[in-house]
C-alpha cells in the first residue's frame, strides 16, 4: 500500500514538473508568430533567395538587411530550429544560411501570414471570451456577432471600407490563399467542372485574384469579379475579368455559373430572389460541386 502511494506521488510530481515546462509554451505562444512575422517584414527569405548563391553568411545577411548581427543571429537561430531556414558552416568556419521548402513557402504566403497576424485580426482572437459571454447573456441575435465586431465595433467589411490599409491587406491575404492553396487543388483535382462554362461570377471575389487564375486556365471563359464597391475599386485590371461592385444580398450579376469561396448556410446568407443567375458550379470550403 505504501509502495503504491509512493509511486502515485512520484507520478504526480513528474506530471507537475512537466506541466511547469509545458505552460511556458502557452505563456510565450505568441513569440513564434511574432518572429515569423518579423522574418517576413525583413524579407529574410527573399534576400537569401536573390543572393545568387546557395548559402548566405550571417555577415552578408545582416549587411543586406541593415540589421544588428547579434540580434539577427538570435532570430535566425529560432527560425532554423523551427526548420524554416537551414544553418550551415562555410569552409571558412562562418555561419551561413540556406533556403528550405518551408522558407520558399514563406515567400509565397507572406500576405496571408501578415493578415492573420495583423493587430486587427489578432484583436478578434483576444475577444473570444467576450463573444462567448455575449452569446450567453444577450438577445437571440448575439450568436451572429463575431469576435471581430466585438473588437472593432463593426463587421470586417465596414471596417475595411473605412480603413484602406486594412482593406488592401485583407484582399491581398485572401488572394494569396486562393492563388497558393485553394486554386491549385481545384484545378488539379476537379478542373473539368468548368468545361462548357462561358461566364463565371466570383461572388465575394475580393481583388480578382481567383478569377485571374481561372480565366487564364480556361481562356474561353469570361470572368465577373463581384464584391463590395470599396473592394473592387482598388482591384488590379486582369484580361478577361470585369470588376462589378455591389452587395450579394441585393443582386448577383448574371452568369452561367457562380463561384463561392466560403460556406454559405441558411442561417448566414441566402441569395436574393431577384438575382438572375444560373448557378451550375458552387465551391464550399474548397470543394467544387454541381448544383
Amino acid at each position: 500500500m505504501e509502495e503504491t502511494i509512493t509511486k502515485e506521488s512520484k507520478w504526480k510530481k513528474e506530471e507537475e514538473e512537466e506541466a511547469k515546462i509545458q505552460i511556458y509554451k502557452y505563456v510565450f505562444g505568441f513569440a513564434e508568430a511574432a518572429v515569423i512575422k518579423c522574418a517576413i517584414e525583413l524579407k529574410i527569405a527573399n534576400v537569401i533567395e536573390s543572393h545568387g548563391r546557395p548559402t548566405m553568411t550571417l555577415s552578408q545577411l545582416s549587411t543586406a538587411l541593415n540589421c544588428s548581427p547579434p540580434l539577427l543571429f538570435r532570430i535566425m537561430r529560432f527560425l532554423t530550429h523551427r526548420g524554416i531556414f537551414r544553418e550551415e558552416t562555410t569552409p571558412e568556419n562562418l555561419i551561413a544560411y540556406s533556403q528550405t521548402p518551408l522558407s520558399h513557402m514563406l515567400i509565397n504566403v507572406a500576405p496571408l501570414l501578415l493578415l492573420e497576424n495583423s493587430p486587427e485580426i489578432v484583436a478578434s482572437w483576444h475577444n473570444l471570451s467576450a463573444k462567448l459571454k455575449n452569446s450567453y447573456n444577450n438577445n437571440e441575435n448575439s450568436d451572429l456577432v463575431v469576435p471581430f465586431e466585438v473588437a472593432h465595433g463593426k463587421d470586417i467589411w465596414s471596417y475595411g471600407a473605412r480603413n484602406p490599409g486594412f482593406n488592401r491587406m485583407f484582399n491581398e491575404g485572401l488572394g494569396c490563399n486562393a492563388r497558393v492553396i485553394t486554386l491549385p487543388a481545384i484545378l488539379e483535382n476537379c478542373g473539368d467542372i468548368f468545361n462548357g462554362v462561358e461566364s463565371l461570377v466570383d461572388v465575394g471575389g475580393g481583388n480578382g485574384t481567383t478569377l485571374s487564375v481561372l480565366v487564364k486556365a480556361f481562356p474561353w471563359m469570361k470572368g465577373i469579379n463581384f464584391d463590395l464597391p470599396n473592394v473592387v475599386s482598388t482591384s488590379e485590371k486582369y484580361d478577361g475579368v470585369e470588376h462589378v461592385g455591389g452587395n450579394m444580398l441585393d443582386f448577383v450579376p448574371k452568369a452561367d455559373a457562380a463561384f463561392f469561396m466560403c460556406s454559405l448556410t441558411d442561417e448566414e446568407y441566402s441569395l436574393p430572389p431577384k438575382s438572375s443567375i444560373t448557378c451550375s458550379i458552387g465551391v464550399v470550403r474548397g470543394y467544387a460541386f454541381r448544383v
